[in-house]
Order: C-alpha cells, then sequence, then structure tokens
C-alpha cells in the first residue's frame, strides 16, 4: 500500500486556506477550488508526491478539479511542507527566514533584501534578480546575483527565459487603482483584518486584507508589515500587493507615495517608476488622501 501522508498534508493545507479565504471574504469561486481540490487530492488512490515526481505539474493539472494554480501549491507542499500563500494570508510568513532557504543567501542579506528591495516572498525576489534591482544591492554584484537567479529558477522551476515584467504582469492603472481601493477601504474600516505575527506581540488583529478581482487578475493587497516599514512608520503607507492569474503568473509589488523627484507627493510602484511616470503623464490620476 502506498504511503498518501503528503496527499493529507495536501488537503488539510487547502481546506484551511479555503477557511481563510471564507474568513477573509475572498472570491467564492476562489475558495471551492481549494475544498474540490482537496476532494480530489485526498480521494487520491496513490501518493500525490510521486505522481508529480512521475508526471510533472502536467499530471497534476490532469486531475479533476485541480487547476495549474493548485498544482503549483501542491508542488510547493512536496519541496517544503507548506504553503507560503497560507502563510501570508495569516500573516505568518517570515520573509528572513523564506530568503534563507535560497543558496547564497544568508540572514544578514536576507534581512538587507527585505529592507531595500521590499520584497517578501520567493517569486517577488525572483523578479528582482531579472530586472537589475538585486545586482545592485550592496554586497552582491553581477556574480552572486547570477547563482541567486540560477538557485530560484531551480526552486520555482522556471528554467525558461523570463519576459518582460511590464508585458507579464497588470497594468500599472490597475495596480496604482487597486492601491486606492485598498486604502479608502481600510481608512474606512470595511476590510476583515488579521493578526500578523510579525511585530505584533499582542496578537492584535490591525492588519486589513483586501481580495479583489480586475482584467483576469486575482489581487490581494495589505500593507507592508516588514521592519523597514515599522522603522520609518510607513506601516499605513506602504502597500503590498500580490497578484495571481489562471495561468499562474504570479508575483507581487510595493505601491508607496514618493518622497522626492518628479513624482513627489504620487503613489509610486516600486520597481516601474519609469511606467508610473508614463501613466500620470498620459494623464492617469491617483491621489494619496481623500
Amino acid at each position: 500500500m502506498k504511503n498518501r501522508s503528503l496527499n493529507k498534508t495536501v488537503a488539510e493545507l487547502f481546506r484551511q486556506m479555503a477557511e481563510v479565504l471564507t474568513q477573509q471574504q475572498a472570491n467564492p469561486f476562489r475558495i471551492n477550488a481549494y475544498r474540490r481540490a482537496a476532494e480530489t487530492i485526498e480521494a487520491l488512490d496513490e501518493d500525490v508526491g510521486e505522481l508529480l515526481e512521475r508526471e510533472g505539474i502536467d499530471g497534476l493539472v490532469a486531475l479533476p478539479f485541480v487547476g495549474k494554480g493548485t498544482a503549483a501549491s501542491i508542488q510547493e507542499i512536496a519541496r517544503t511542507g507548506r504553503l507560503s500563500r497560507l502563510d501570508r494570508l495569516r500573516g505568518e510568513l517570515e520573509p528572513e527566514l523564506l530568503f534563507q532557504t535560497v543558496p547564497g543567501i544568508g540572514p544578514a542579506l536576507a534581512e538587507q533584501l527585505i529592507d531595500e528591495l521590499h520584497v517578501d516572498s520567493l517569486e517577488g525576489l525572483e523578479v528582482a534578480a531579472h530586472d537589475g534591482r538585486l545586482e545592485a544591492v550592496k554586497g552582491v554584484g553581477t556574480r552572486r546575483a547570477a547563482g541567486i537567479r540560477s538557485s530560484l529558477a531551480d526552486m520555482l522551476g522556471r528554467r525558461r527565459a523570463p519576459r518582460r515584467r511590464s508585458a507579464n504582469g497588470p497594468d500599472i492603472g490597475v495596480l496604482l487603482n487597486i492601491d486606492r481601493a485598498y486604502r479608502m477601504q481600510a481608512r474606512a474600516g470595511k476590510l476583515p483584518k488579521i493578526a500578523p505575527r510579525r511585530f505584533n506581540p499582542q496578537g492584535e488583529a490591525w492588519l486589513p486584507i483586501m481580495h479583489a478581482n480586475r482584467g483576469g487578475w486575482h489581487f490581494t493587497a495589505l500593507f507592508s508589515n516588514t521592519a523597514r516599514a515599522h522603522q520609518l512608520r510607513r506601516t499605513r503607507d506602504w502597500v503590498v500587493i500580490y497578484f495571481s492569474d489562471g495561468d499562474h503568473r504570479e508575483g507581487q509589488h510595493t505601491i508607496v507615495t514618493e518622497t522626492r523627484g518628479p513624482l513627489k507627493d504620487l503613489r509610486v510602484v516600486r520597481g516601474r517608476e519609469a511606467d508610473c511616470r508614463n501613466y500620470y503623464r498620459r494623464g492617469g490620476r491617483v491621489v494619496v488622501n481623500e
């Protein structure tokens, strides 16, 4: 008889994901997707890890109610025993520890990357590794960045040539307006709140979270809870937006109020400042406060 302990782990994490999404008033379609995938994996008469090893992601997607997104999540659980999306939605993501799983990144560099690049996921780090921001971090350089980029490609299963982020992710106007909607609803007290584990010794549920769908993308928005945001008192200004689509293209951006230069006092997507300048030049408008 085959060992199906991984099946039970996957099913349990998917059910927990569905419950957290329900509590956060997320899209019912996403909630049902996790529940149905949990039922499929639990009923599978072989170990899902063996299926993954034998047939890859395509073998998982061939199962009933398992799409590209849930298949990628199964792959992550098989590799790490955790589901980072679930940790993130619970406010339990510890990016310092996550980044240290990448060869070439130690504790000091992990903290430096979070503070300087404003990323807290492997996907976000991969984007920075391809657009030049990682290489520009002091102490990294060309060779080290190349090694980290290669390791991320192995860990995330992405041995394809990266496409330009601006062509591969949501439009700047969509991102800025998700940011605007999040800040307005958070200020009005209309969003559910989570109790992040980081910098929250009392376990207070203070961090508003918003789920939204625009133009084929699913978004999760919440204020930044990084050490840097707390140090600079920007926990009510910096907004982290995670996004994914039906093809499991995903990533994240941090949106801030610019404090200098031609974009001063405007909302800016970090790493896409040129796109923001073009957006505002064309007449796009996103205000800081209303």
